[in-house]
């Protein structure tokens, strides 16, 4: 019988999908085969749904498709046909739907806005694109308008009215004054989202006539500004004193404290009022209040929570905001604002609706001839879309019938189409606040079978794994396959293939006489078609000699060895790891042919090492533990530090220089290696010493340079090899004379923090570097690349200055330039910055991944755009998951991992992935600002790898010849298991071992009864568990078979002999004439050394077991050379742990005395019952047979 299943995606490289079949027909992405099949019109790209345009730039509406053969396009504009010939101004690519209207040449933007719409067609159907609403961007002038100046008094709320033109877009607004530098906000003074300033409470500090507010259209790149706004705040004092200047000595108004005042609000108005807002978009609340002290606002949401992870505060809390709304968000939000005269609340019912959005897209549909298929079109929304069909951008209600068609609700039903049934379909699902508009093709193919997969095509694996020969085609109908070895060989059939869907051959288990050639042939109604490939068998790479655990002292040298052996035609690769990482880049690590030395051996160095061998087809790897123990200790000899210089004196002082003296301390039996000079600055940072410059131990005296306007004091540090000594006394002070500043700002730089603006910061001059009084500095930028003045402000002595209303992420030149009251810095060096970056636009494309072995993958993908970057590139993250374990067929909590790989890279390789299994990824561009998008999913798989150990193996139900086997699946199949491997072998008296005989078992049994054994003989099994890669750890166990009735009688029979009855006596009578000697002997009165004899002659039936071993009878372990070792224990169910020994003897006695039943056989030998263990050592302690014993002498 021929098997057949679907094969994984990761070993099948051919199976790509060009559309959703509901059938069993698919189209591979094969370019050949695409140019050659016939294909209905898929709009590839179109302009968006909204789409405003610049009035000074052309306008370029897209509409971009791919069909076979090349479709025509056509246009219509407010639903007629929009005739492209008769206007000069229009012109359509070549090859493609892209309207550009010319606007440049005399066209004026605002004729050509309306709803345009592009049709593909070819003789197989025709498609859509969306409707396409051309506006045109305004940016108009602020209307003119006399504004009187405001005069409020202190204390009192102000609302400063922006009222910007309207825009299309709407424009950005921000507050400025005339020096270009944006107005501090705060919780008492805020903008709005209307662009209006509002003032809580206003203090003197608000007058000001430079009230400005600009509103930015970005569309147009330009800013329109609003004439200044005055504002004059009166206090108490103020009112007080222009009264008394016109009242006579009256003192009428005493000084009296600003009045506080209530909450009230500002905006919005009343006490309730409503907004609707659209699922999916940021829903924005506002609460601006009035009062003094000022008010703080707090947000509820009556009935529930504010939505964690989604909401926001901004404008010092006056805004609440929650992105990403969903109609759960419905509710009745509140605002409270309050101060100590109490609160005023206002409640905002919010209402979210919802534009159409998917719930199933329409897919593409490929048929053959007679099948049947369905297109399904599923959508939501609130209120609930109305779903309708078109067939090539026709109503279908209208369109020409198709007796294989019919339209039900949301779902196109087909039966038993034909070539003529094929179309493209729109689905539309429209409520008030939007519409989706889907496209969806149905292709109807009748083609003769064609074999895709190269000819002649090498495949190569390694023995014992499994053979994927692919055999990818196409041909409508679904052509049968079928494989064939050698050219003129027999059809291959049976157990040993597997058949998968897409026509690919496997051979579970490759063997080296599987080598060979393979033909495939391909045949359906329509034709038949064959191709050959070539299979070669390699052998599998090993490690015949692996790395050992090694202890070495500190500082010592240590060698791990990896000899290898791998077939003569494969080259393979040795790499080692520390950690799981790679190794350090330190010179003492030598890596060799076959080894690993590590020289001068540090803590650092302690770890586990690994060799890892890998070939284009197999890899292996092999660990061991190094560990670093301290080297003895070395005495260290200790010397004192020096004592401090003292008699410190100024002499020649001259403007920029002085000479400092001083007298050294005792050195402490140490020599003083240097002096360190340090300084104080008494005028400007009184208190903090720096360092000024060290000279050797051998100079007294130093010539030191100074700056302007510094009050200097010296103080010394003496240094030895132990340390620094404490510092002298200071020295007496010395002030010098301002000058010019002599150096300007370090480190200028200049980054955007917001897309729109640029940040120049620079470290600002110390005290003592300023060279004078009133430090000030210059700071000017001009755009790179482009002809612009430089612009320049003078700022204080701070370190930051902000431009604001840049372009996004363009480079500027920047200068920073110091000044003083005696004059400027020299002229200083430019340096570039950037303006602020935005998140990247698109995801990397085009991702691929390739698994390298079962464990270990590579992806890779295309880089993006610089120009779509909108930052500084710093990476690539790559996100990815495991899906589901393919072995168990169950899916677990996801837990997704990152790599970044940093720079411009295209590929990165993916460790630590688990044999088996279905994974998914994804890939996103880095800036400086965040992530990008990611790219769309990406699933591969990981091959079978090697099964670990059977999970226990229990021996029960002994007899005169056989014995009952149980074990237990592998906790990590790793994949399919084939089959399990049982080896056993006998083991004599002399613990010599006899033939190992192997039985394969299969994998769907749990217990196998092991017959026609020898009675009364020890067996050693070893039991492991395969996949189609190859064979798992094993484990082994030990077991007897029932003793021989009729032997143990004539081994028992020696007691009834009369030698040995008179042997006995002859015992006896001796220890009887002992006893007698010893009672004279103490009656006379004599000392006899009981004690000591009774430690002497212990009695041998409580003589304890050995000490050094623990082992009874024959099978005492004194050699190590021998199969049977001692000291594992094997708890009483007879299950063997892997972490345990696999060559316990002593463990099938546990706890009886080992003697026989009356039939021969040996009592307790399975009994489930344990003896306590011994205090010291790990071996099993029990009394020896007598049996075995009087064996042993035969």
């Amino acid at each position: 019988m021929m098997k057949k299943r679907s094969i994984s995606a990761s070993k099948a490289s051919l199976v790509l999908f060009l559309c959703q079949v509901i059938s069993a027909l698919d189209v591979p992405l094969d370019s050949k085969l695409l140019e050659e099949l016939s294909q209905p019109p898929t709009i590839t790209q179109q302009s968006p749904k909204d789409y405003i345009v610049d009035p000074r730039e052309n306008i370029v509406i897209q509409c971009e498709a791919k069909g076979k053969p090349p479709p025509s396009f056509s246009w219509t504009r407010n639903g007629t046909h929009f005739d492209i010939d008769k206007d000069a101004q229009v012109t359509m690519k070549p090859n493609s739907g892209t309207l550009v209207i010319n606007i440049m040449n005399g066209g004026k933007a605002e004729v050509y806005e309306g709803v345009y719409q592009c049709t593909a067609r070819n003789e197989r159907g025709a498609a859509i694109s969306n409707n396409i609403v051309i506006r045109s961007s305004r940016s108009p002038l602020w209307t003119k308008e006399k504004l009187e100046p405001n005069h409020v008094q202190e204390g009192d709320s102000l609302v400063l009215h922006c009222r910007p033109p309207v825009g299309l877009p709407p424009p950005i607004i921000f507050w400025m004054d005339n020096a270009f530098q944006r107005l501090p906000q705060s919780e008492r003074v805020s903008q709005g989202l209307n662009g209006d300033l509002y003032f809580s409470n206003v203090q003197p500090e608000d007058t000001r006539e430079d009230y400005i507010c600009y509103a930015r259209f970005n569309h147009t790149q330009t800013i329109q500004q609003k004439q200044p706004i005055s504002v004059k705040v009166f206090s108490m004092d103020s009112l007080n004193d222009t009264i008394a200047a016109n009242l006579s000595d009256t003192d009428i108004y005493g000084a009296k404290p600003v009045t506080e005042k209530q909450p009230i609000l500002l905006t919005p108005t009343g006490s309730t009022s409503t907004k609707v807002e659209l699922r999916g978009n940021v829903l924005l609340l506002e609460c601006i209040a009035a009062g003094l002290p000022t008010p703080v606002i707090r947000w509820i949401k009556e009935g529930g929570e504010l939505p964690a992870n989604r909401t926001f505060f901004e404008n010092f809390k006056k805004t609440l905001k929650i992105i990403d709304v969903s109609e759960a968000d419905s509710g009745n939000y509140k605002c409270v604002a309050r101060n100590i005269l109490g609160s005023v609340h206002h409640v905002i019912s919010v209402t979210v609706k919802a534009a159409p959005y998917w719930i199933t897209a329409p897919r593409n549909l490929v048929l053959s001839p007679g099948e049947d298929g369905t297109l399904i079109c599923r959508a939501n929304g609130n209120p609930k879309p109305n779903i309708s069909w078109l067939a090539n951008g026709v109503p279908i209600a209208i369109a020409p019938e198709d007796p294989s068609r019919k339209v039900d609700g949301d779902t196109i039903i087909f039966s038993h189409v034909q070539e003529r049934s094929s179309a493209v379909y729109q689905c539309n699902a429209s409520n008030e606040y939007g519409y989706l508009l889907a496209n969806a093709f149905v292709n109807v193919l009748a083609e003769p079978p064609r074999i895709l997969t190269p000819a002649n095509k090498l495949y190569q694996v390694i023995a014992d794994s499994p053979a994927l020969l692919d055999c990818a085609y196409f041909g409508s109908p679904k052509p049968e396959v079928e494989w064939f070895k050698g050219v003129k060989g027999s059809i291959l059939r049976g157990n040993e293939y597997i058949f998968h869907d897409n026509g690919t051959l496997e051979i579970p288990v490759a063997q080296k006489d599987s080598t060979g050639t393979y033909t495939c042939v391909a045949r359906n109604e329509l034709g038949k078609i064959q191709n050959e490939v070539q299979l070669e068998v390699k052998d599998p790479t090993m490690i015949i000699k692996q790395p050992e655990y090694k202890v070495i002292q500190r500082y010592g040298q240590v060698s791990f060895e990896c000899i290898i052996k791998h077939d003569s035609t494969l080259l393979p690769t040795v790499m080692w790891l520390k950690d799981n990482d790679e190794l350090p880049d330190d010179e003492r690590f030598l890596v060799g042919k076959d080894n690993l030395t590590i020289m001068n051996v540090t803590d650092k160095d302690d770890g586990t090492y690994t060799c890892i061998v890998n070939t284009t087809l197999d890899s292996v790897s092999a660990s061991a533990v190094l560990t670093v123990v301290a080297a003895p200790p070395t005495p260290a000899i200790i010397y004192a530090r020096p004592n401090p210089p003292f008699d410190l004196e100024l002499t020649g002082q001259l403007e920029r220089s002085v000479e400092l003296s001083w007298i050294p301390g005792d050195e402490n039996n140490s020599p003083i290696t240097n002096f360190v000079i340090e300084y104080e600055d008494g005028l400007h940072e009184p208190g903090v010493w720096h360092y000024q410059t060290e000279v050797p131990g051998t100079q007294t005296t130093v010539q030191l340079k100074l700056s302007p306007y510094v009050n200097y004091s010296f103080r010394v540090i003496a240094v030895n090899e132990i340390g620094r000594s404490q510092p002298s006394e200071p020295s007496e002070q010395y002030l010098t004379k301002s000058a010019n500043p002599d150096e300007n700002p370090s480190n200028v730089q200049g980054i955007g923090s917001e897309p729109d603006n640029l940040v120049i910061t620079w470290e600002s001059l110390k005290g003592f570097q300023s060279n004078g009084p009133g430090l000030q500095y210059k700071v000017s930028w001009r755009q790179k690349d482009v002809d612009d003045e430089w612009t320049s402000v003078i700022v204080a002595n701070v370190s930051k200055y902000i431009v604001s209303g840049t372009p996004t992420f363009v480079p500027y030149e920047i200068k920073v330039q110091a000044l003083n009251d005696l004059g400027y810095a020299p002229e200083p060096s430019e340096v570039i910055g950037h303006s602020g970056e935005d998140l990247p636009m698109v995801a990397p494309g085009n991702v691929q991944v390739h698994v390298i072995n079962s464990t270990l993958a590579k992806v890779h993908w295309d880089p993006v755009p610089l120009k779509t970057v909108r930052g500084h590139l710093q990476g690539y993250k790559v996100y990815y998951w495991k899906v589901q374990n393919l072995s168990r067929r169950s899916r677990r909590h996801v837990e997704k991992k990152i790599l970044t790989f940093r720079g411009n890279k295209t590929f990165g390789m993916l460790p630590g992935l688990e044999p088996y299994s279905s994974y998914k990824l994804n890939v996103r561009v880095v800036n400086g600002k965040g992530e990008g998008p990611a790219s769309p999913d990406k699933v591969f798989k990981t091959p079978e790898g090697v099964p670990s150990s059977p999970s226990f193996l229990k021996i029960t139900n002994p007899t005169l010849d056989s014995l009952t086997l149980e074990w237990g699946s592998p906790t990590h199949p790793n994949g399919v298991l084939t089959s399990y491997i049982l080896k056993f072998q006998p083991i004599n008296n002399t613990h010599e071992l006899g033939p190992l005989v192997e039985i394969r078992i299969p994998a769907n049994e749990s217990s196998l009864i092991l017959k026609n054994l020898n009675y009364s003989t020890r067996y050693k099994f070893y039991f492991n568990a395969q996949t189609s890669v190859g064979s798992g750890s094993q484990i082994t166990e030990e077991a007897v078979t029932i003793m021989d009735e009729a032997m143990a009688s004539r081994q028992v029979d020696i007691a009834t002999q009369g030698w040995f009855i008179g042997l006995m006596c002859a015992v006896a009578l001796l220890i009887l004439i002992l006893l007698i000697v010893c009672f004279i002997r103490r009656n006379k009165g004599g000392k006899y050394p009981v004690k000591e004899k009774e430690d002497a002659h212990a009695d041998p039936e409580i003589q304890p077991m050995k000490e050094d071993d623990g082992t009874f009878g024959e099978y005492s372990d004194a050699e190590d050379h021998k199969p049977l070792k001692k000291g594992s224990r094997t708890p009483s169910d007879r299950t063997v742990k892997k972490e345990d020994s696999d060559d316990s003897l002593v463990d099938y006695g546990e706890g009886v005395n080992g003697q026989f039943n009356e039939d021969g056989s040996f009592i307790g030998q399975y009994s489930g019952k344990k003896e306590k263990e011994p205090a010291e050592g790990n071996e099993s302690s029990e009394a020896p047979s007598p049996v075995n014993a009087m064996n042993s002498f035969v």
